[in-house]
């Protein structure tokens, strides 16, 4: 059940749902668990491990500013770019653009995924989704989301609650095909493009606008040889509203007098008239007798065009040649998919939203057609993708193709694009808890010895530490992190705070300790803790204070 209802203390409407106040478990790619917010399984920080590299990137030490690839779940991918250290100093808040492009939920099953899903659980998996998009935007970055009929209007919604009212930018129709069908009450042609920033103040400032076009242009002329270049053609000189004040004389160079007829008004006062005037910037006609034109020079205007809230397919392409004119020659012996995006509407919102050397991030890859624009007009690009499948039928080898210069469509030939740069493929790890017969959770298996300290640096928010650190795991500021794969006494208290330097304190987790070596720890070392994993590392994770 969707309801909206106003919340009166803020003056503000709230859409409510079925579960709204619970969380999404993902078990594989279309199956879901309800469960609660402190649920180790979805607050859970999990690893992300290196599965290959193509092309140019960077040392391993350095991975994280090279493009990723990230094969699993979206709400894991941004929980990993927000709250990994490594990451997060790359991504968090410093996002320019997020384009996503999420199932509609029309209620139909697609080869390449499901689109049929409760309407509670998706209104969910957004939710989620977006309050962690609008922690990884820089404050000029926007989120342009990309929806039809289906759920557009409820999203709206969910982006006031998440981004704020005051900071919604528009709604971009977008053309999807251009002709019709007849077999249905309303031929519905067009996507909706959903556009709100993270400050739209400060986006509204940065963001760029679009080139003229030929015919654009062709509005400037100069047929009365301005030295001052040329002048924009057919503009009006009078409005439908405006004050009386607006309702003055003009004596033309013919000697006739005018003034609008009532209930029209100049476009202009009459001090910026008569400026207008004395700087030889009006325009009578060629015989001195038509209505006033101040004139508005080429040279002095904005250096593009604000953009319009409709795009064509004329403009910016269709589902249809996207599919017939790209994907289809690209994978000849693949099923297409059911509606991929034209790399020129990609390229639109690139180029509104970013400047090159921007960081574009889309967690719904599909055929990773963001990706691929993102590249192509040399920006930093994280992407992932649920289905194993589409990923290694599609979107690797799309990249691939796009990085050794084996896609001559799309936007290839207009940008200029041949090939270079690279990108990381990488996977989300399992979960390092599980869950027995009765309940109770326990450890994984794998969670020993470098991998153990390495997701309890995760965990816990720790920069991890290589080893020339040794003993020591991680650190936070003054604080280190040291991982015992067994019981912590007396012995691994003593030897762990004989390392730490004057003003250093520690923190210790280990799979179990003596009863007196949390006592001892104090005694030795105050403000240092020890932890038990995994009992503690749960009751951190669920209160929410592991450490950014």
């Amino acid at each position: 059940m969707t309801t909206i209802r106003n919340r009166r203390l803020k003056g503000q409407l709230e859409l409510t749902w079925t579960n709204k106040d619970q969380r999404l478990l993902s078990h594989g790619e279309d199956t879901y668990e309800w469960t609660t917010p402190d649920d180790h399984r979805v607050s859970e920080v999990r690893l992300l491990h290196d599965v290959a590299t193509v092309g140019e990137t960077h040392k391993d030490a350095l991975r994280a500013k090279d493009n990723l690839l990230i094969r699993g779940d979206a709400l894991h991918a941004l929980t990993c770019l927000k709250e990994l250290p490594e990451f997060a100093a790359e991504y968090r808040g410093k996002v320019r653009l997020a384009y996503i492009d999420p199932p509609f939920n029309t209620g139909q099953m697609f080869e390449h995924y499901n689109d049929a899903v409760e309407h509670s659980v998706w209104l969910t998996q957004m939710r989620d989704r977006l309050t962690q998009i609008q922690e990884l935007l820089a404050d000029n970055g926007s989120l342009w989301l990309h929806l039809d009929d289906s759920e557009m209007a409820y999203c709206r919604v969910i982006l006031d609650e998440v981004f704020g009212r005051q900071n919604y930018v528009g709604t971009v129709v977008w053309e999807t095909d251009a002709g019709r069908r007849n077999d249905t009450d309303i031929s519905t042609v067009q996507d909706y493009i959903l556009v709100v920033a993270k400050d739209k103040n400060i986006w509204r400032k940065q963001r760029n606008l679009l080139p003229r076009t030929p015919e654009q242009e062709k509005r400037y002329r100069n047929p009365d040889n301005d030295p001052r270049g040329p002048w924009l053609q057919g503009a009006d000189s009078t409005a439908r509203s405006g004050s009386e004040a607006l309702r003055y004389e003009v004596t033309l160079p013919s000697g006739r007098t005018v003034v609008p007829p009532k209930g029209v008004y100049w476009r202009f006062s009459r001090e910026n008239f008569d400026r207008a005037l004395a700087e030889d910037r009006v325009y009578f006609g060629k015989d001195g007798n038509g209505m006033p034109i101040v004139k508005r020079y080429l040279s002095e205007v904005q250096g593009g065009v604000v953009p319009r809230s409709l795009w064509l397919a004329s403009e910016v392409g269709s589902n249809m040649t996207a599919k017939r004119d790209h994907l289809r020659k690209m994978f000849p012996d693949l099923p297409a998919f059911a509606t991929p995006k034209p790399e020129g509407l990609l390229e639109r919102v690139i180029h509104i939203a970013t400047d090159p050397g921007d960081i574009v991030l889309d967690c719904f890859a599909g055929s990773g057609t963001t990706a691929a624009v993102a590249h192509k007009m040399g920006r930093r690009w994280v992407t992932s993708e649920l289905s194993a499948t589409n990923l290694a039928n599609y979107t690797r080898p799309r990249l691939e193709k796009v990085v050794n210069n084996e896609d001559p469509r799309g936007i290839t030939a207009s940008i200029g694009w041949q090939g270079g740069g690279g990108f990381r493929v990488m996977e989300i790890g399992s979960s390092m808890f599980e869950t027995d017969e009765d309940g109770g959770i326990l450890l994984a298996e794998w969670a020993t010895n470098g991998a153990f300290a390495e997701a309890v640096c995760a965990q816990l928010g720790y920069e991890r530490l290589g080893a020339e650190s040794r003993p020591f795991s991680g650190r936070k500021g003054r604080m280190r992190l040291a991982v015992v794969d067994g019981v912590a006494g007396d012995a691994e208290v003593d030897f762990l705070v004989s390392h730490l330097a004057d003003g250093e304190r520690l923190t210790l987790v280990a799979k179990a300790a003596t009863e007196d070596a949390q006592d001892r720890l104090r005694t030795l070392s105050p403000g240092s803790r020890l932890r038990t994993a995994p009992r503690d590392l749960l009751r951190v994770r669920s209160h929410g204070k592991a450490a950014r």
